[in-house]
């Protein structure tokens, strides 16, 4: 192996936030790509054969213009920059990273960290309605709040309507106290949160008073025609196929409509058939709609939030390969005995 070596400056004001703590980043990077790197004089040496040198000063080259944007450098986006170089996509985090929707109360902005939420960002602004599955932490519920927050501000809807059906998952919600509100507000609760980060309590409550922002279970729906709104169904595995049904024949002219839900975390009962999995296979191809999957590469919450949904998947999988294989020598066992009979 002919072994090369690239030579590069970091600004001494980025090279904290470019190397992580403790220059975990730059260990991952050696680790990962199998290069090394040579901090000396404010300038990083790379050695390794000429691809990895190159994959290597891809990857930092991204974490550096990421940090002049003025972003906190995370071990996601590490993570992330490495597998987008692993498959030659080099430059998709910058191009994901210029796609801002908007800011939160606090100035944080929102945008896209994958491009799997990119697509899904970009399905929101061209499809009238868009459906997001995928597992937790891949962002469904807090862009498409983002995106209806942005939409509302900029008068392209004169409302927005959260919505989620109050499904009881291990608890019934008569023994909850309180009236009918009381009882199923904790359902509702993520929402709040989202809309309390992104537009404040206080521009909340006013839109809540005057009808504006509007967060209600599911069955409230029923009945109602929505007009000029930013509708988002959350949870939306939890719906049944004729809930399912129903919401989706609310939706009236200018409106925009965003469902989202995880398919692998239903609290159906088991001989209920879940209305998100149905409407996939009856809407799949209707124009107009969009169907955007997420996976576990598009998680962007703490790294073992990643590790874990992969961790499920992949058991998961095993436990069907595990049925199907049990399945199979039942039915080989079937005509074995049916041989010996005759």
């Amino acid at each position: 192996m002919t072994l090369q070596d690239n030579l590069f400056d970091i600004p001494s004001e980025h090279a904290q936030n470019v190397y992580g703590q403790f220059d975990a980043y730059v260990k991952k990077i050696e680790r990962t790509i199998g290069v090394t790197v040579v901090s000396r004089d404010g300038g990083v040496k790379l050695i390794g054969n000429e691809a990895q040198v190159s994959q290597a000063a891809k990857v930092l080259n991204e974490l550096l213009e990421l940090s002049k944007r003025g972003n906190q450098i995370t071990e996601q986006n590490v993570d992330y920059a490495l597998s987008l170089a692993m498959e030659e996509k080099s430059g998709a985090l910058l191009d994901i990273d210029g796609d801002m929707i908007c800011h939160t109360i606090s100035g944080k902005s929102i945008k896209p960290k994958t491009l799997g939420q990119k697509n899904y960002v970009d399905a929101i602004r061209k499809d009238m309605i868009t459906f997001g599955i995928g597992p937790a932490g891949t962002g469904k519920t807090y862009l498409a709040m983002a995106m209806a927050i942005t939409a509302f501000k900029a008068n392209e809807v004169e409302r927005i309507i959260l919505t989620r059906p109050a499904i009881e998952a291990g608890e019934k919600l008569g023994f909850l106290p309180g009236d009918l509100q009381s009882k199923v507000d904790p359902y509702l609760r993520p929402l709040y949160d989202a809309l309390y980060q992104i537009m404040g309590a206080e521009s909340f409550q006013k839109n809540m008073e005057k009808g504006l922002i509007e967060v209600a279970p599911l069955a409230y729906m029923r009945g109602r025609t929505l007009d000029n709104a930013f509708i988002i169904l959350d949870e939306a595995q939890n719906t049944t196929q004729a809930q399912m049904k129903m919401f989706l024949t609310r939706v009236g002219f200018g409106s925009k409509v965003v469902i989202t839900g995880d398919e692998t975390q239903k609290d159906l009962a088991p001989d209920v058939k879940s209305g998100l999995e149905v409407a996939e296979k009856v809407l799949g191809k209707v124009e107009g709609i969009s169907f955007c999957r997420l996976t576990s590469r598009d998680v962007v919450r703490h790294p073992l939030v990643q590790k874990i949904v992969t961790a499920y998947e992949e058991y998961e999988k095993k436990a069907v390969r595990k049925k199907e294989r049990n399945q199979n020598d039942v039915k080989s066992g079937r005509r074995v005995r049916t041989g010996v009979r005759n």
